[in-house]
C-alpha cells in the first residue's frame, strides 16, 4: 500500500532512477513529477528525506527489502563513486569487479533484490558513459542483471511514468503523477472494481488483451476485484464454446478474474428497468424500418411513433417479449434527442429482442458495483448514453498494428481459407497466436502498461513490443548450438576427437576459431567436379591467438550414443502485403502469396529435454520456441525420424520485422539472420555467417572505386595502433 511522497523534477541531473525504481517495486510511495522542484523530497511517517541514499535506504525497510548483509554498505559507497569520477578507466575496473562478482550471483548480496541492487542499477541507468560501456558486451553478468532489473513490471512503469512527465509539462501547475502509479480518480483501496466484458464470439487478439491487462492493473493496484463478464446481447453471433477458449486465452497471458459472470444473468432486471423507462416517458416502441430511421437519424428527423402513449409503448413491448408475429418488428428507443450534434445521443435504439449492448452494459455495471469502466475509443460518442450512471470512464485506444488485421472476420477468413493452420497460428495476432510465436507473458503486459491510457489514433510497429520481449528473454533463455543440413560439411580434427565438422570454405593453412572449442588450422579441403567443398581437415590450435581469427559454431559428428537432433526452423511473413487495409479494399488483393519459411537443420542432442513452448537461443542463429515433435512418414509409407519444429521469435529488428513478401518463394526468410548459417565440427560447420569484420553496421556499395583514394594522404591525424591488434 503507497505511504509516502516522492517529489522529484522530470529534470534533474543525474535523475535519482533508483528511488523512483524502488519506490514502484515496493509500492510504497507515489512519485509525482514537479518541474519546479528542486532536488529530491521525499515524505514518509512523518520524516522527510532528501538524499538519494537515504531514500533508498527507508523505501526498502518499509518494503521488507532490507535483510542486507554487511556488505551493502560497500556498494552505497560504490554507487556513489561511480556516479562521481570522471576517468573511464576507473568506471571500466568498477563495472569489471561488479561482472566479476555476477558471475555466480543473481543479486549483489542475497537471493533476491536489495536496496543494493537498485542504488547501483540507479546510477548505472543515469550515467551515459557507462550504457555505452555496457552496450559493448564486454559485461555479460553485469547487463544480465542489468537488463533484469529493467525488464521488471514495476520498473517499466516507472520509465514509463518518467516518460509521460516529460511529455505532459505543459499540463497546469506541471504536476503530474507516475503513469499508472497515479492511480484513478475517487479510487479507493478494496473497493475498487473494474470489469472486461468480451463477447464470446472468437477468439481473444492482441487488441483485446491491452483492455484485459489494463482492468486486472488497476484491480490489482487497489486490492480490488475484476469480473470477467461474457456480454451475451448478440445470441446470432455467439457460441458457447468461445466463452471456454477465452478464458484459456485470458489464462495464457496470465488474467486471473475474481469473478466470471454474463450479461444475461441480470436480464430480469434489465427488463424491470426497461418497463421503468417506458413509464416514465423515456422510452417508446418504434417499428421504423432499419434504412429509413438510419437516414432519419441522420438527419434529425423524429420517428413517427415518438410521441406514443405509455399504454401504447407498454403493450408493443409486451408484444415484443412475447416474440409474437408483430412483436418481432419492433424495437426499443431511448428518448434522448431527435436532433443532438452527438448522433449516437439521437434516440438509439435499448431493446431488440435482446436489450442492446449501449442499453445493458450501465446497467449490468451498476448492478455488479463496478467503479470503474474502461471503455476502448470507439464509445467516446456514445458516452452521453452512459452519463446517468455514476461513475469514472477511462477510454483506452485499442491497439492496431501495421501489416495486421484484427477483425473477426477476416481472420476466419484466412481459417476457412486454409491460408493458417488455426488460430493460434504464429502468423495470427491472436493471444493464442502471438503467445505460440515466443510472446512473453511479461514482454505482453509491460508493452500494454507502457501504451497507458492513450486516446491517439496510430498503427503501431511490432518492433518496439517483440524487442521489449528480447530483453526479457535475452537473459534467461538457454543456448544451444544448429546447423542447417544444406550447409554442412564434415571436418576432421587431426590431434583431437574423430568428429567430422559443418563448415564453409577455407583457405589453406588459415586458423580459425571453433566456438568453445579453441583455433584449429585449416590443413587441407576436398572438393568435387563442381568445386564445391565436400570435406577439410584441421588441425587444433589450442594456444592460438582467437581474436584475429573466424569465429565458427560447430556440432560433434551424430553416434548412436549421442544422436544429434533433426529439426525444422520455420519463420513467417505478415499475411498481408498492405500496412493497413481501408474499407474499399478487397482483402483477396491483399494475401501474401508465400508467408511460411522452412529450413531443414540438426541441432543439439540437447533440446530433446525441451517442452512445447520452451524458448531458446541457437547461438548466432537467433531466438526460437520449441514448437512439437512431428512424425515423418515417408511415401512408401515407412516411418520417417521424428523432426523436433523450432518456430523463430522476432528480436526486434528492423530487417527481421521487413515484409517478405517482394522476395522470391523459398528464400530464407529475411527474418533469420544471416549468420544463422554458421559453421558446426563432426556433425557440421555452419559458415554463411562467419565474418572478420568487427562491426554490426550493414553493408553499403561503395561510392567510388577504392584506387581514386589516396589513402596514405586521406587524412592529416597521425596514427595509432589499432586497441584490437588487426
Amino acid at each position: 500500500m503507497v505511504g509516502g511522497n516522492l517529489i522529484v523534477s522530470f529534470k534533474a541531473s543525474p535523475f535519482p532512477y533508483a528511488a523512483v525504481a524502488i519506490a514502484s517495486y515496493t509500492n510504497k510511495a507515489q512519485v509525482n513529477y514537479d518541474e519546479s522542484a528542486s532536488g529530491l523530497n521525499f515524505t514518509f511517517e512523518g520524516t522527510q528525506i532528501t538524499a538519494e541514499e537515504g531514500v533508498v535506504r527507508a523505501l526498502a525497510k518499509a518494503g521488507g527489502l532490507a535483510e542486507d548483509s554487511v556488505k551493502s554498505p560497500a556498494y552505497f559507497t560504490l554507487a556513489n563513486s561511480i556516479a562521481t569520477t570522471t576517468k573511464i578507466p576507473e568506471v571500466i575496473t568498477s563495472l569489471d569487479s561488479l561482472d566479476d562478482h555476477l558471475a555466480y550471483r543473481t543479486f549483489l548480496v542475497s537471493h533476491d533484490i536489495t536496496a543494493a541492487d537498485w542504488i547501483i542499477w540507479g546510477v548505472l541507468k543515469g550515467n551515459l558513459r557507462v550504457l555505452g560501456l555496457l552496450r559493448n558486451n564486454q559485461h555479460q553478468h553485469l547487463s544480465r542483471w542489468f537488463n533484469h532489473l529493467e525488464s521488471l513490471e514495476s520498473t517499466q512503469a516507472a520509465l514509463a511514468g518518467l516518460a509521460e512527465a516529460k511529455a505532459s509539462k505543459a499540463r497546469v501547475n506541471q504536476k503530474t503523477a507516475s503513469s499508472f502509479a497515479m492511480g484513478l480518480q475517487n479510487a479507493k483501496q478494496g473497493e475498487v472494481v473494474t470489469r472486461f466484458p468480451p463477447e464470446p464470439s472468437g477468439y481473444l487478439h492482441i487488441g483485446h488483451a491491452k483492455a484485459a491487462v489494463l482492468n486486472q492493473y488497476f484491480a490489482r493496484m487497489y486490492n480490488g476485484k475484476m469480473i470477467v463478464r461474457f456480454d451475451d446481447t448478440n445470441p446470432s453471433k455467439e457460441r458457447s464454446e468461445f466463452e471456454e477458449t477465452i478464458l484459456e486465452d485470458l489464462d495464457l497471458i496470465n488474467i486471473k478474474p475474481d469473478k466470471v459472470t454474463h450479461t444475461s444473468d441480470y436480464f430480469d432486471q434489465i427488463y424491470e428497468l426497461a418497463i421503468k423507462i417506458i413509464k416514465a416517458g423515456k422510452a417508446y416502441a418504434d417499428d421504423t424500418e432499419q434504412a429509413q430511421m438510419r437516414e432519419e437519424r441522420g438527419q434529425g428527423i423524429a420517428s413517427r411513433r415518438r410521441d406514443a402513449t405509455v399504454a401504447e409503448n407498454l403493450s408493443r413491448f409486451e408484444e415484443m417479449t412475447k416474440g409474437t408475429e408483430d412483436g418481432v418488428r419492433w424495437c426499443l428507443r431511448a428518448k434522448m434527442s431527435v436532433d443532438n450534434p452527438n448522433k449516437a445521443m439521437r434516440d438509439p435504439v435499448d431493446w431488440k429482442v435482446y436489450p442492446t449492448y449501449d442499453f445493458a452494459c450501465p446497467v449490468v455495471d451498476s448492478l455488479e458495483g463496478v467503479t470503474h469502466a474502461l471503455r476502448t475509443i470507439e464509445y467516446r460518442d456514445r458516452n452521453p448514453q452512459y452519463h446517468w450512471v455514476t461513475r469514472l470512464l477511462i477510454f483506452v485506444l485499442r491497439l492496431s498494428f501495421i501489416y495486421t488485421l484484427l477483425s473477426k472476420r477476416k481472420l476466419r477468413w484466412f481459417v476457412e481459407q486454409g491460408l493458417v493452420s488455426g488460430w493460434d497460428d504464429p502468423r495470427f495476432p491472436t493471444v493464442r497466436g502471438i503467445r505460440r510465436r515466443g510472446m512473453t507473458v511479461e514482454a505482453l503486459t509491460q508493452f500494454m502498461l507502457s501504451q497507458g491510457p492513450s486516446q491517439a489514433i496510430v498503427s503501431l510497429e511490432w518492433d518496439s513490443i517483440w524487442a521489449l520481449n528480447k530483453k526479457i528473454i535475452d537473459p534467461i533463455v538457454p543456448r544451444f548450438w544448429s546447423v542447417l543440413k544444406t550447409k554442412t560439411v564434415p571436418v576432421t580434427i587431426r590431434d583431437g576427437p574423430p568428429e567430422p565438422e559443418d563448415a564453409l570454405s577455407f583457405e589453406d593453412n588459415e586458423e580459425i576459431t571453433l566456438m568453445d572449442w579453441g583455433n584449429a588450422i585449416v590443413r587441407s579441403k576436398t572438393t568435387d567436379g563442381a568445386g564445391t567443398i565436400t570435406s577439410l581437415t584441421m588441425e587444433l590450435n589450442l594456444d592460438g591467438d582467437f581474436r584475429k581469427t573466424k569465429k565458427i559454431t560447430w556440432l560433434a559428428q551424430s553416434t548412436d550414443a549421442h544422436p544429434l537432433v533433426n529439426a525444422t526452423l520455420i519463420d513467417y511473413d505478415y499475411l498481408i502485403t498492405k500496412k493497413k487495409l481501408e474499407e474499399a479494399d478487397d482483402l483477396k488483393d491483399f494475401v501474401t502469396p508465400v508467408t511460411e519459411f522452412r529450413q531443414d537443420a540438426l541441432v543439439d542432442a540437447n533440446v530433446r529435454e525441451l517442452k512445447p513452448g520452451d524458448i531458446i537461443q541457437f547461438e548466432r542463429r537467433g531466438y526460437y520456441v520449441f514448437d512439437r515433435v512431428v512424425d515423418g512418414i515417408r511415401n512408401s509409407g515407412a516411418q520417417q525420424e521424428r523432426t523436433w519444429e523450432f518456430i523463430h521469435i522476432p528480436d526486434g529488428r528492423a530487417a527481421g520485422l521487413a515484409s517478405k513478401a517482394s522476395g522470391t518463394e523459398g528464400k530464407p526468410p529475411t527474418g533469420i539472420p544471416p549468420a544463422a548459417d554458421a559453421g558446426h565440427i563432426a556433425g557440421g560447420l555452419d559458415m554463411d555467417g562467419i565474418t572478420q569484420e568487427h562491426t554490426k553496421m550493414y553493408k553499403v556499395d561503395r561510392v567510388v572505386e577504392m584506387d581514386e583514394i589516396d589513402v596514405e594522404n586521406a587524412t592529416k591525424m597521425y596514427k595509432v595502433e589499432s586497441v584490437y591488434g588487426i
